[in-house]
């Protein structure tokens, strides 16, 4: 699949199941802080520049609002603080990543998108133990690609159940 049909995929948000077996192992990957992380790319419906946010009140900190994408009400969270990184200001580079968790729309704020890249199954690492008592449960594990590792995300985990629902419910609303 060449990147033109990534792109046609990610804006078009639809994927058969012949599509989404082309997809697998490959993954959209992006930056925080110094780190690269990688979703699967059959989650990530497609990549926006960042606009107004309308902020609400009394959400976890982690939950910046919701945007409004061609008439659908889209929650976002920052990727950057449900992670507990160090904050910063957005810029040029800060895009949203419109993902599916759990079946349904999420943006996803992060410092800056890199590409799709492959990573084969055999170069992909089980997470490290010691995260998943701090909440680090959404590592789905550390890719290999030269000397480089990305930190794989698990889309199902990032958010628990209870906060999924909280997120969603703006959207709802």
């Amino acid at each position: 699949m060449t990147s033109s049909s990534n792109a046609n995929v990610l804006d078009q948000g639809l994927l058969g199941e012949e599509e989404e077996d082309t997809l697998s192992g490959k993954f959209l990957t992006f930056r925080l802080g110094r780190e690269d992380f990688g979703l699967e790319i059959r989650y990530v419906t497609e990549i926006v520049g960042l606009q107004k946010i309308t902020e609400l009140p009394d959400m976890p900190g982690y939950v910046k609002g919701v945007i409004n994408l061609r008439g659908a009400v889209i929650p976002v969270i920052d990727v950057r603080v449900r992670f507990r990184l160090e904050p910063r200001e957005y810029d040029e580079r800060t895009c949203i990543v419109v993902a599916q968790l759990q079946n349904r729309a999420m943006g996803l704020v992060v410092d800056q998108v890199n590409e799709v890249t492959e990573i084969p199954a055999g170069q992909i690492e089980p997470p490290p133990r010691a995260g998943s008592a701090s909440g680090g449960g959404f590592i789905q594990g550390l890719g290999k690609i030269g000397e480089d590792v990305k930190i794989l995300l698990d889309t199902e985990k990032l958010l628990s159940d209870q906060e999924l629902d909280l997120v969603s419910s703006l959207a709802a609303d």
